[in-house]
């Protein structure tokens, strides 16, 4: 009895001196030097890419790993993670020699699905004073190829409520990831608001700065986009309108465009304190050469700076636009509306829109609570700019907003409520 006992106690010190497996052991002996997500004809480097392929919070875990010892079952989580994020068919990953020693490369490859369909609603909001708009699109992605159909019935945006159907289809690769191709057809109805329609002489003709109401509208617009460096994106194309006069219903007037947007977008992100900044210059030019019976030039200015720290939110929004020459009346600005000068009404601030605009919204956000100053003004050319402001409260998550806005007016409080989704 007593050697066999003492056979167990020679069996249980020989595996207790027995070293121990290196696959246990491989996340002390390495050190994470850099992490890259690639996928079908793209690749993101943690360490020095900034584009927003990732979400921030799996971009800031995936980012974690970079100086930390190698973690496998880390990589397991966070590839799951990848897959439900990108609705990927699979995400693998691999484990490369790094540039010096004891530290490696982890590579994760996402397998995307080689088609898919996604239902979107970009936008859904009710205003107590403009009524219900919304938008919802079907889109069918078949790798680099995305086809997309919706429907739009939007009374927020433009002096008009328009409303029909839009098709769109896009290439994210052309060639390469830095080439994105895009076409886009719209056909639409419109109604038009009393105070517009009483601006106009006989409710249709057209003045010096805009044309006169029509009932429909159509376009065709293709487009090319230019990733010139990370942050910056050039885009250029054409749109080509046809407008359907309200009366008399037959004659039809173009405005043909050359389009083009100027685009930079950076973000500066460290483990407390992300600072997001996007700016950019849209122009649209139309003109005799297009066959276009309007012939003006759109140019619009808009600079976005957001600082994040936990849950605290501040953001500043400013845009400035003009516009010379005659231009048909959905190129002209508006503010009154849900995204600009909140809590006031744009008909009555200029119910056939401005031709010179400049805004500014001022938004802090705790949490879920958000509040806001709003400030800005539209007119016209030879016209004093009459500068307006409206302060609000309200809730926000993600896309999602309750809000109510008061128009700042003199011994008069006209709250505005508003609730919906607008991206």
């Amino acid at each position: 009895m007593k050697l066999a006992w003492l056979a167990c106690l020679l069996c249980g010190g020989l595996l207790l001196a027995a070293p121990p497996d290196p696959e246990l052991n491989v996340n002390s002996r390495y050190t994470v030097e850099s992490v890259v997500v690639s996928g079908d004809g793209w690749s993101t480097d943690l360490i020095s890419d900034r584009d927003e392929k990732l979400s921030s919070g799996l971009r800031k875990q995936i980012t974690a790993l970079i100086g930390a010892k190698l973690n496998p079952s880390a990589l397991d989580d966070l590839a799951g993670r990848l897959r439900k994020e990108f609705r990927a068919r699979t995400v693998t990953h691999r484990v490369q020699r790094g540039a010096s020693p004891e530290s490696v490369r982890v590579v994760f490859v996402v397998t995307e699905r080689p088609a898919r369909f996604d239902v979107s609603v970009p936008k859904f909001l009710y205003s107590a004073r403009q009524g219900w708009s919304g938008a919802v699109e079907g889109t069918a992605t078949i790798r680099n190829n995305g086809f997309t159909l919706g429907l739009v019935s939007d009374g927020d945006e433009l002096v008009e409520r328009y409303s029909g159907v839009r098709a769109r289809y896009e290439n994210t690769s052309l060639g390469s990831d830095r080439v994105h191709l895009r076409f886009q057809v719209e056909s639409y109805h419109d109604q038009w608001n009393a105070a517009t329609m009483g601006a106009l002489p006989f409710n249709s003709a057209p003045n010096d700065e805009t044309s006169g109401l029509y009932r429909s509208r159509q376009n065709f617009e293709p487009e090319v986009s230019f990733l010139i460096a990370k942050p910056l994106t050039l885009s250029v194309g054409t749109s080509f309108q046809r407008l359907q006069d309200q009366f008399p219903a037959a004659q039809t007037d173009s405005s043909n465009a050359l389009i083009t947007t100027l685009r930079f977008q950076q973000r500066l992100e460290d483990s407390d304190v992300r600072q997001d900044l996007d700016a950019g210059y849209s122009l649209r030019a139309a003109t005799r050469a297009l066959a276009s019976d309007f012939v003006f030039v759109r140019q619009l200015w808009n600079v976005r700076y957001v600082f994040t720290h936990g849950k605290h939110r501040l953001s500043d929004d400013v845009q400035a636009g003009l516009i010379t020459g005659q231009a048909p009346l959905f190129e002209r600005f508006v503010a009154g509306n849900a995204s600009l000068l909140r809590g006031w009404n744009k008909y009555d601030i200029d119910p056939l829109g401005g031709n010179r605009i400049v805004t500014n919204s001022v938004e802090y956000r705790y949490g879920l609570f958000q509040m806001f100053y709003d400030t800005g003004a539209v007119w016209e050319t030879g016209q004093a700019a009459v500068p307006r402001h409206s302060v609000g409260v309200g809730l926000r998550q993600g896309a999602f907003f309750l809000a109510v806005a008061f128009p700042v007016r003199n011994h008069r409080a006209d709250p505005l409520f508003m609730v919906g989704m607008n991206y």
